[in-house]
């Protein structure tokens, strides 16, 4: 195929050369023509010949220098290009294109003209690649200046870089690609944690009252002046001056709640015992918050700033001063409140305090009166827990109070010979008088009850439970035995009536009629005072009752209540005589009104004891 392809290509340069000769020969012969009727002779004729074939020949060897000069250069183009193609190949890793263009080498125009586009395309290619390159270039050098710390300024000469000065291959810039995505994650994080600096920075100031823009500034300006143009620095050095600044301001405040809280606790302390009206505290209000809040809970706007401070320091200042003036009151207040509450708890005050003593050692000033008000404060704490242990106690103590006087009423109601009699209010009383035989029936159980809690308090402590300086189970052990010597003198008493109703049977005959039960009863009331109705339930009756010789005195068989709700066991107990009545021993004379006073009680009366 090469060879056909040759003398194919031969044969029109044969066929020119033929036609130019055949030409150039009747040229010749026409030249020769001329020449023999001008006359010039043979030598003429074979020098103008010659020249003219040296002309020819000249005019040929240009042509010829130049299609080789062109040739030369057309394959200096090519060579060009070639290199030029093969560093575009590998600068962009077009490694393909390389394969093809050695399977196609023909002519020279040929190959220039399929290298052309080629060329052409890889270059514009490389122009769009060097645009990515240099852009990439330029977010990575400003991301890594603005983390740096440093001014980043784009420089436009840096995108012209040199073909093979860079690599400009797929690989490489995905490489780029992916270094400037991690600098701009690390762009990201670090802006993300600066604003946290800055906004918890900004918290604390506010809480601290101190200037957000002059704390920020000492870091850096651009934490504050975020205008045109201006962005937030995220270098390392910000950050470590932002954690700096955090940490100091969170000691700060730890300090100054710290100082508020004592100063606080100074104050509220100072309010309770000055008694501040409720408008003084209201001045305070927003700082007496913060007394048992944490660290983190104290975040109102200012409250710790040095203002505040200052003010809450002044009117502890200020208090303390009027407190000294008006100690004297203050510590006998207290003292009435220390009273007050272990009269309500039946306690026995510490006498080293007492109002008398007080308002002595505050004027001798020996004592110091901020610590006597102290101790008086410690009294009151130690009188609150004390009561708060006796609770349960005092409760099932008044439930027995309130029990004996309901036995004390019904007693009195007994002796009341208009009790049956109609008229307002009769039917209330008989109610009341049957609760009263229900609660005291209840009455030794609840006794019971109340020194068996009474006596694990004591072994509990290991102390003994004292109502108003008397030991209460020694008072309900009295009680119950004063309740036995009830009983036995009230069975006493019912065989006595019994013996004496038999004498008075038989010695009815001797001294005539029987006396009226009338005026038997109205003479009973009359010098008696009490009904001789009794039943066996175990309940007091109006019986004068009986003291022991060996027993406490009637003061200290019952506890005493301030209140004088529950006086009435002691009052009835300092008015009992102290011999027994013995109704055996009676004389002659005052058998008929002995016996008057036993038979003119009611015995058929529906409300008996």
């Amino acid at each position: 195929m090469g060879e056909v392809g040759v003398e194919f290509g031969v044969e029109p340069m044969i066929r020119g050369s033929m036609a130019m000769e055949n030409t150039c020969g009747a040229l010749v012969r026409e030249l020769e023509c001329l020449w023999t009727e001008i006359g010039e002779d043979k030598e003429a004729k074979d020098r103008m010949l010659m020249e003219l074939e040296m002309e020819c020949i000249k005019v040929y060897r240009r042509k010829v220098e130049e299609t080789s000069n062109e040739k030369a250069q057309l394959h200096r183009l090519l060579v060009s290009q070639e290199a030029e193609l093969a560093a575009l190949v590998a600068c962009l890793g077009e490694n393909s294109l390389q394969l093809e263009m050695a399977k196609n080498k023909v002519a020279l125009k040929e190959q220039i003209a399929s290298v052309t586009p080629i060329l052409t395309d890889l270059r514009a290619k490389k122009e769009e690649r060097m645009r990515q390159f240099a852009d990439l270039r330029s977010q990575i050098e400003k991301i890594s200046a603005e983390i740096a710390g440093h001014n980043h300024q784009y420089d436009p000469s840096s995108k012209y870089i040199k073909m093979d000065e860079i690599d400009l291959s797929i690989r490489t810039l995905t490489e780029y690609q992916r270094h400037l995505s991690n600098l701009q994650k690390e762009k990201s994080d670090r802006l993300h944690k600066v604003l946290e600096y800055v906004n918890e920075v900004h918290f604390l100031c506010g809480v601290l009252g101190l200037d957000f823009a002059k704390t920020v500034d000492e870091v850096h300006p651009s934490l504050h002046e975020t205008g045109s143009g201006k962005s937030t620095n995220i270098s390392s050095n910000t950050l470590d001056g932002l954690s700096q600044v955090v940490l100091k301001l969170k000691a700060e405040k730890k300090m100054r709640v710290q100082k508020l809280q004592e100063t606080v606790k100074s104050l509220v302390e100072l309010w309770k015992v000055m008694d501040s009206p409720e408008e003084e505290r209201r001045h305070f209000g927003k700082v007496a918050t913060i007394v048992g809040s944490s660290e983190e809970d104290v975040a109102c706007s200012g409250v710790l700033s040095l203002e505040i401070i200052k003010q809450t320091e002044a009117e502890v200042e200020r208090l303390t001063k009027l407190k000294a003036s008006r100690m004297k009151e203050l510590a006998l207040r207290r003292r009435l409140e220390l009273e007050d509450i272990c009269r309500n708890s039946h306690i026995q005050p510490d006498m080293s305090t007492t109002s008398e003593k007080t308002i002595a050692l505050i004027d001798s000033g020996l004592v110091d009166p901020s610590e006597l008000l102290e101790n008086i404060e410690a009294q009151i704490v130690k009188a609150k827990e004390e009561a708060l242990t006796r609770k349960e106690i005092m409760e099932r103590v008044d439930k027995w109070l309130m029990a004996c006087e309901e036995e004390n009423w019904l007693e009195e109601y007994n002796q009341d010979a208009k009790r049956y009699s109609a008229g307002r209010g009769v039917h209330l009383n008989l109610k009341r008088a049957e609760k009263a035989r229900a609660i005291i029936n209840k009455i030794p159980a609840i006794v019971d009850n109340l020194m068996i809690k009474t006596f694990a308090w004591e072994d509990e402590r290991n102390m003994p439970f004292l109502y108003d300086g008397v030991r209460l189970v020694a008072v309900l052990e009295e009680y119950k035995l004063t309740r036995l010597q009830k009983e036995e003198e009230r069975r006493r008493y019912r065989g006595q009536k019994k013996l004496q109703s038999i004498l008075l049977t038989e010695k009815e005959p001797l001294h005539g009629s029987r006396p009226s039960t009338k005026r038997g009863g109205s003479f009973n009331r009359k010098t008696n005072g009490y009904s001789t109705n009794g039943s066996g339930n175990g309940f007091m009756t109006p019986t004068p009752r009986r003291v022991s010789a060996g027993s406490a005195t009637p003061e200290l068989l019952t506890p005493r209540s301030h209140s004088g709700r529950h006086n009435w066991y002691f009052s009835d107990s300092r008015h009992l005589p102290t011999a027994p009545f013995n109704f055996i021993a009676l004389s002659k004379e005052g058998s008929m009104s002995s016996y008057a006073s036993i038979s003119g009680s009611e015995p058929d009366s529906p409300l008996l004891l």
